[in-house]
């Protein structure tokens, strides 16, 4: 009897993983300053294909001036709102500044404190000890707190700074894969074939589609929401509205929602003795939250049929656990991991899921496989 060895032992195998594995490392670690931005990239470019297709059908069937055109609106949306967000803020802080150098500033008496029982008469005058110390006793107590507030202001500035990095790389990445989407988009389905087959690509259409739904009915909301809570902010008379208008769109991308500045600005109004802006905000943030519910569920159903409570936990999860780029990996991991569960409960493939097939055929009407 003839007996066939196998031509790899165990150390071939396990240096041939180990070389895999480091060539694999040392890749990430090259394209390390370069993933944030490609990542974005590649979420907007998914989203936005569609759109890109009707450019290009409308602008005679030239790719050249459609890729000009989205490059244009994607500064459009990114860029100018955060200049003039900058801008915005170098303006008040100025106005800060100058408030705090006209001796306007003044502690406060306190006298209820007086009022406590047992302990308000020596709170009171420990905090006019404080006070009327030319602020030194008052300085030393702060003084590790200056420090923290002071080293988180350098780290946010810092993180501003990253932050127009990437959007320098998404957009110079953005063009690339507009211009090839179609070749790249190949490579990636050839790739998950050659992983799992059928299945390999189906997953892929699953995430293309849960992207443009996070993209529909989570991003497009958050922004239709901050433009309309910013005009009632506006309208009403609230000061800093470009800075809210900015803050309403980033607590609706993390599912807060809008009233977190709305509320406030609504007391503050009737507080202020304003009750005509009071109330005209009132009921133009009772239609923000309506409309919220509306377009969000619409939106989301036009992007993938799953549930919406998937996709906001997605949302919700990928935020806290990846920054602002989990808007899109939290939804589409989880959608992923979804679709896999139900087809093992079931016990039919991932490619016979009714879901599956019917995002598959809606994606291929719409002709958006990039």
């Amino acid at each position: 009897m003839n007996y066939f060895h196998n031509t790899k032992d165990i150390p071939t195998i396990v240096f041939s993983f180990l070389f895999i594995w480091l060539m694999i490392t040392m890749c990430l670690w090259i394209l390390q300053p370069f993933i944030i931005g490609f990542t974005w990239a590649g979420m907007i470019v998914i989203a936005t294909w569609p759109l890109l297709l009707t450019m290009e059908d409308a602008l005679w069937k030239q790719r050249f001036l459609a890729v000009l055109v989205m490059v244009l609106l994607l500064i459009l949306v990114f860029i100018i709102p955060i200049i003039l967000l900058i801008n915005s803020l170098i303006e008040n802080s100025g106005l800060l500044i100058t408030w705090l150098n006209s001796n306007n500033l003044h502690a406060p008496e306190l006298l209820w404190l007086q009022t406590i029982p047992i302990i308000g008469y020596k709170c009171y005058s420990y905090y006019h000890h404080l006070i009327n110390s030319s602020g030194v006793a008052l300085l030393s107590q702060v003084q590790p707190y200056i420090v923290r507030t002071t080293r988180f202001f350098f780290t946010q500035a810092e993180h501003l700074g990253f932050f127009m990095i990437h959007l320098g790389v998404m957009l110079t990445f953005s063009i690339l894969l507009y211009w090839h989407g179609e070749k790249i988009g190949k490579t990636i389905h050839q790739c998950a074939f050659k992983l799992a087959s059928h299945d390999g690509k189906e997953v892929v259409l699953l995430a293309m589609q849960t992207i443009r739904a996070v993209a529909l009915g989570v991003v497009v909301t958050a922004c239709v929401q901050g433009l309309l809570g910013g005009i009632g902010l506006s309208i009403s008379g609230i000061p800093f509205s470009t800075i809210l208008t900015v803050f309403i769109i980033f607590s609706c991308l993390v599912q807060i929602g809008p009233l977190v500045i709305l509320v406030p600005a609504i007391i503050w109004l009737y507080w202020a003795g304003d009750n005509t802006g009071g109330t005209v905000l009132l009921i133009w943030s009772g239609i923000v939250c309506t409309l919220e519910t509306l377009l969000r569920s619409m939106l989301i159903k036009k992007g993938a049929d799953l549930p919406i409570i998937l996709i906001l936990s997605g949302v919700i999860g990928g935020v806290l656990s990846f920054g602002m780029i989990g808007v899109f990996i939290g939804p589409v991991v989880l959608a992923v991991a979804y679709q896999f569960m139900l087809s093992w409960i079931k016990g039919i493939p991932l490619t016979s899921h009714p879901t599956m097939s019917s995002n598959g055929e809606k994606f291929k009407k719409q002709k958006n496989n990039c």
